[in-house]
């Protein structure tokens, strides 16, 4: 992991050096003495061709072992600044402190510095609390000190400050979907929620007991094959005058292990269903955030956490549940659950608070990993603005979301025949648009509405500039960037 430590004086003792070049930038001996290095040659080559983004001089055996210039010259987008961040620090696998140099600073260019050092951070994220075995010079959980001189402490201060409200909650996104299912079960995960209510959230837990008296049985029902009990959990953040009176409503499916239930997964990769919980988790990550950062909207976060197992008590294809609408749902197919357990939640959260919008997230179909990939995470919703919104955040971070139609032809393929509502699409085809149909109708009044289909977004298989193999925190800079942008 990663840390800014700032200094008033350039450090020579570090044996990796990030410098910070502005135009026309010419190395000499006064900005970084070592014997070494031989600066004529390095200006001769310096960003001679213009689209370079950083340089990199090895010297190995001597001091420095390295540095790397950085062409602060190019000002590109956020997400292409935490890129460069995040595949710079990547040329530096092993190293207790970085020495980090500015050859001029340049207060305008606030926003180039906290990307870079933004996706700095985030690419080096990693989770081995599970290891007692380590590669040579494999450097696992030891921190890295980025040694800033600068005399401009308080803009560097802010900028470290505002970098770990973000990091904090992404990691924290990242850590929840990482851990293994024998840990994180329902009630694991709502004491780790709980740890949050330090930082001025205000935390309600609706236990089984609670959900059957006011009638959650659509959630209930593909809980009850497991051992392990459901919880629903409120996380509220109401600072004193917020911005909005209705409250901005995150939603995230808690499946913390998703079997298939009664409808059995395949054997084969069925150990990344312990990231069926990944939009619980990106809420949970999102609300910390938010918190961190003292943002001045009223937002409530909710998570519905259950596991979807085959015990003896399991539901069964062809139950039918009535759901706290009152609306009775036919399970045609047990492993179309998350739909499920949102049903009850989105109802509840529309009835209860009237919210300004509701935005659920949830690793819902494997039909939009089909359609999409790894790239976007789809976006169904009722309301053109919000999507825009929320379109143009994702464009922001790179958590890019693409829109899918939802239609009346697409919804009534979900009328039953015996119930009001089947959980799947019989018929076949448009799995994603149908399970978004489905959703839709458990809203009770005409509250803006977007649901993010993100299994293709929630791990990734494959090392990324700012993220390492594994779970990605996707959703959490996303859904800050629309609250900060539009809602503060």
């Amino acid at each position: 992991m990663l840390d800014l430590k700032i200094i008033p004086n350039t450090s020579n003792s570090s044996d990796f050096h990030i410098f910070f070049c502005e135009k026309n930038f010419s190395f000499n001996p006064e900005k970084l003495a070592f014997t070494n290095i031989n600066y004529k040659e390095i200006n001769s080559i310096l960003f001679k061709n213009k689209n370079e983004d950083y340089f990199v001089f090895n010297y190995h055996s001597t001091r420095p072992k390295k540095i790397i210039f950085i062409n602060q010259n190019e000002y590109k987008n956020n997400f292409e600044n935490q890129n460069i961040g995040g595949k710079v620090i990547n040329e530096i696998k092993s190293a207790k402190e970085i020495n980090v140099i500015f050859s001029k600073e340049d207060k305008s260019l606030e926003n180039f510095y906290f990307n870079f050092f933004l996706g700095s951070f985030l690419k080096k994220y990693s989770f081995n609390k599970y290891k007692t075995i380590f590669k040579k010079n494999e450097n696992i959980n030891e921190k890295i000190n980025l040694l800033i001189s600068t005399k401009n402490k308080n803009f560097f201060s802010k900028i470290k400050n505002d970098i770990n409200n973000i990091v904090s909650g992404v990691f924290l996104t990242r850590d929840l979907v990482s851990e293994p299912p024998n840990y994180l079960n329902p009630q694991m995960f709502v004491n780790e929620i709980k740890k949050l209510s330090k930082l001025g959230l205000k935390v309600e837990v609706f236990d089984h007991s609670k959900m059957k008296k006011i009638g959650m049985n659509a959630l209930l029902g593909v809980a009850q094959g497991s051992k392990n009990l459901p919880y629903f959990v409120t996380i509220k953040w109401k600072p004193t005058n917020s911005k909005n009176k209705k409250p901005l409503s995150f939603i995230g499916k808690g499946v913390c292990f998703d079997t298939g239930g009664i409808s059995l997964k395949p054997a084969k990769f069925m150990e990344d269903m312990k990231y069926d919980m990944a939009g619980a988790g990106a809420v949970v990550g999102l609300m910390k955030t938010l918190a961190l950062r003292k943002s001045k909207s009223y937002v409530i976060g909710t998570v519905a956490l259950v596991e979807n197992m085959p015990g003896g008590s399991a539901q069964r294809p062809g139950d039918i549940v009535k759901s706290y609408s009152g609306k009775t749902i036919e399970v045609l197919n047990t492993d179309a659950e998350g739909r499920l357990i949102l049903a009850d939640a989105i109802y509840y959260i529309d009835e209860q608070y009237n919210p300004e919008f509701i935005i659920d997230l949830a690793t819902l179909t494997g039909a939009i990993v089909v359609s999409l990939g790894n790239e976007y995470a789809g976006l169904f919703s009722n309301d053109d603005k919000l999507s825009e919104k929320l379109i143009n955040a994702g464009e922001i971070e790179n958590e890019k979301l693409w829109r899918f139609p939802l239609h009346k032809n697409y919804d009534k393929l979900m009328d039953s025949k015996i119930a009001d509502i089947q959980n799947i699409n019989y018929s076949g085809g448009a799995g994603s648009i149908t399970a978004a149909q489905f959703l839709q109708r458990f809203l009770k009044n005409k509250t803006p509405w977007a649901h993010l289909d993100i299994a293709g977004m929630a791990w990734t298989k494959k090392d990324l500039d700012i993220i390492p193999t594994g779970a990605t925190g996707f959703g959490v800079k996303l859904l800050n960037k629309l609250v900060e942008k539009y809602y503060e």
